[in-house]
């Protein structure tokens, strides 16, 4: 039966839903993302210590984060595509007010302003993915959608650092505010509205809608695991670009090449993942990844001086093991919640995955030290080993994910 669903192709329509969320997501990924690529430019720029540049970007994690729970008892109590609108709009609005910050008091209320919006809008999406396609198929559509995230770092970053060494570190914000409009009049004109989830609405309140999905211990299983794997991802990524220029030696006209090698690489990746996960078991694959991805971590916060080719190597290693972690964890993940719960749940989550990777930049900006705005970045293999311990720990949770899906759907593999 399994099999029989997964060989049933794609509506031109899902298609086209496939299409506008990896581009939406893609928008709010590169705006969040770009930010460890400037960032030693934003530390030289603006004279920023490294505790002040991870505040900088845990601004965004942690008001995305309170965004999220603000929603969440409201999420499922309104048409899908006007909720994703709504945010976006605002999203560009804080987008385009990070290219105009100057100082680095308002570069912070840009990237809170910006995080209010944007840190929604990926909840937004996996709820419309979760409407709209069966389980078996969501590993696949995960692989495409998430495409965004490789497609920031082949086009988005290398253009982003091309544009900002030009123009200026506002200039990328300014380019992403002008595509996500693009993206904006796209989604308004021809996606249609997702309202099935407003059929088996209950009248609880938006507070008690938000404490009746907390309190279900299936769902905090699912929030935890995620929480995990979110400070597993976030304790690395906001010093990758100052690790290696300053430890590498990799020069700001390479770090375009870097970026896009690893970001080639994740297009290749993640759409072969998202197959294999349909038709393997998703943690097996998940567990394997996790290894696989924190013996390279070890070995690449220990580099030094090292060839870019070498460098490239090592990130393309990491970015498979991160990639192969993200589609089966976060494709179990949506078999969690029911109908009526979805929004309120992914909201929940993308909250939680925000606020612990916002806790996870600040938790590294204390570890890592930087005698001047030219030394080599210290302690950054201790940020190597901390990850490792809580990726360890997260294998273990989503291993009660999958049993939770798997009894849910009454199959044994999913």
């Amino acid at each position: 039966m399994k099999k029989d669903i997964e060989k049933i192709p794609f509506t031109p329509y899902q298609k086209f839903v496939i299409f506008i969320l990896a581009v939406t997501l893609f928008s709010v990924v590169l705006d969040f993302m770009v930010m460890s690529p400037l960032g030693d430019m934003l530390m030289k720029s603006l004279s920023m210590k490294p505790s002040q540049f991870g505040l900088a970007v845990s601004a965004y994690a942690f008001s995305a984060g309170i965004s999220g729970l603000l929603t969440a008892g409201f999420a499922d109590r309104f048409d899908r595509k006007k909720l994703l609108l709504f945010f976006y709009t605002g999203f560009i609005i804080g987008t385009l007010l990070c290219s105009m910050a100057n100082t680095y008091p308002l570069l912070i209320a840009a990237r809170i302003i910006t995080g209010l919006f944007g840190g929604v809008i990926g909840s937004i999406a996996m709820a419309i993915i979760t409407d709209i396609f069966d389980i078996h198929h969501r590993g696949r559509v995960m692989g495409f959608v998430q495409m965004g995230f490789g497609a920031s770092q082949v086009l988005g970053i290398p253009i982003s650092l091309f544009i900002a060494n030009r123009w200026g570190w506002q200039s990328p914000f300014l380019m992403v505010a002008i595509l996500a409009s693009a993206v904006a009049i796209l989604i308004f004109a021809k996606l249609q509205q997702v309202t099935k989830h407003l059929a088996v609405q209950n009248d609880r309140s938006p507070l008690k809608h938000l404490l009746h999905t907390v309190a279900k211990r299936n769902y905090r299983i699912g929030f935890l695991s995620t929480a995990l794997l979110s400070i597993g991802g976030f304790m690395m990524m906001p010093f990758s670009s100052a690790f290696a220029i300053n430890n590498l030696r990799i020069t700001q006209q390479q770090l375009p090449m870097l970026f896009m090698v690893s970001g080639v690489s994740s297009l290749v990746i993640m759409p072969l993942v998202g197959r294999f996960s349909d038709k393997i078991d998703k943690f097996k694959l998940f567990a394997i990844a996790s290894v696989w991805m924190m013996v390279v971590v070890v070995l690449y916060t220990h580099l030094s001086v090292t060839p870019l080719w070498e460098v490239m190597i090592f990130n393309v290693l990491m970015m498979m093991g991160i990639m192969s972690r993200m589609i089966p964890s976060g494709a179990l993940t949506t078999g969690i919640p029911d109908m009526p719960d979805r929004g309120a749940f992914m909201s929940i989550n993308s909250s939680l995955q925000q606020i612990s990777g916002g806790i996870a930049a600040v938790f590294a900006g204390m570890i890592v030290v930087q005698k001047d705005k030219f030394s080599p970045l210290q302690h950054y293999s201790t940020l190597g080993f901390v990850m490792v311990g809580v990726s360890a720990v997260s294998i273990f949770f989503v291993y009660r994910v999958s049993v939770l899906v798997k009894k849910k759907l009454g199959e044994q593999k999913v």
